[in-house]
């Protein structure tokens, strides 16, 4: 059994990665500070799991604040997923995306180095911006059009100025358009879902051809065990299913899955969104030995009946929020 400590570990990805480990029999150490860009009792509802798991203890913390050495006492690797997730509010709230990704990542950086504790830590596929060609590898020129992206392209220098200078024993993993169970309520598929079973229009920013790499989430929880695993020190991974997708064929698939009718209101491209995203996997089906498995149509139907088994959750907490309707 080896001890583990996940970041952002009430989130989307990373309590789902909290259970993949105790699973496969490690322990965890799960932290996060419940930053309000959405819903608490949504993220309770992500730790529930996990309740009661012997193999599983909980901090409420903010990693960007104070030092995380003592925490990381005993720990053989850190997985690093804690941020603040999403383009288009990185405009606005520029400072708390500084604070929590570049702050909140040179804090897991500096107790690494400290402990000599060995780091797995999430970027994005934003790094790449409106790639020139497509798909994308690691060695594409990093080119964020966002606030969200140039936070995780500085996430990645910080890490490499870290390895460079004190050592840092680091793999990095770019995500793209991860999807599924516990989806974020602000993600592209989640406020389809919603408005879908809501019976109202979904709002489709841009013509709906723009290509999106979707890559469930229990195949980049799989990725990043493996990162931990295989992954080779200051190199940086493409986490992505490799079979891009048209926004209106995902939409398509998703109508089918609920057996409901589309209705479409098409909106302006917002600033910083990426055309297309395509992710070449090879090095870490190389590297790894990883490769996605899930399908698009089965990731679909489970993030859809997880979606139905959380809507009255959604609901109250829109309604103490003094929202109309979800």
């Amino acid at each position: 059994m080896a001890r583990m400590l996940v970041t952002g570990a009430a989130g989307f990805i990373g309590s789902q990665l909290s259970e993949r480990l105790i699973e496969i029999g490690h322990s965890v150490i799960g932290v996060d500070c419940f930053s309000d860009h959405y819903a608490r009792e949504l993220k309770e509802m992500n730790l529930s799991e996990l309740e009661g798991a012997s193999a599983f203890d909980f901090v409420s913390s903010d990693i960007a604040r104070g030092s995380l050495c003592e925490m990381l006492d005993g720990i053989d690797v850190v997985f690093h997923l804690a941020a603040r997730p999403g383009v288009r509010d990185s405009w606005v709230d520029f400072d708390d995306y500084v604070e929590a990704n570049i702050i909140g990542s040179r804090s897991v950086f500096d107790a690494a180095v400290a402990t000599g504790t060995r780091v797995v830590y999430a970027s994005s596929s934003s790094v790449y911006g409106d790639a020139a060609s497509l798909p994308v590898s690691e060695a594409h020129p990093l080119r964020a059009i966002s606030p969200y992206g140039a936070s995780k392209v500085m996430t990645e220098v910080l890490a490499g100025a870290y390895a460079a200078s004190y050592g840092l024993n680091a793999v990095g993993l770019r995500y793209f358009t991860v999807y599924g169970p516990r989806q974020r309520p602000d993600m592209g598929l989640a406020r389809f879902i919603e408005a879908l079973i809501g019976g109202r229009p979904i709002s489709l920013y841009g013509d709906g051809m723009q290509k999106r790499d979707m890559t469930y989430v229990g195949d980049v929880v799989e990725a990043t065990i493996a990162a931990a695993e295989k992954g080779a020190s200051r190199r940086v991974y493409n986490v992505a299913s490799g079979s891009p997708r048209a926004l209106l064929d995902i939409l398509s698939e998703l109508g089918d899955s609920l057996a409901l009718p589309l209705r479409l209101a098409h909106e302006a491209p917002k600033a910083g969104d990426v055309r297309d995203t395509w992710g070449d996997i090879a090095l870490a089906t190389a590297d790894l030995g990883w490769t996605p498995r899930v399908p698009l149509a089965e990731g679909l139907a489970r993030q859809v009946e997880e979606a139905e088994r959380r809507r009255p959750t959604l609901v109250a907490q829109s309604r103490r929020a003094g929202v109309a309707s979800v």
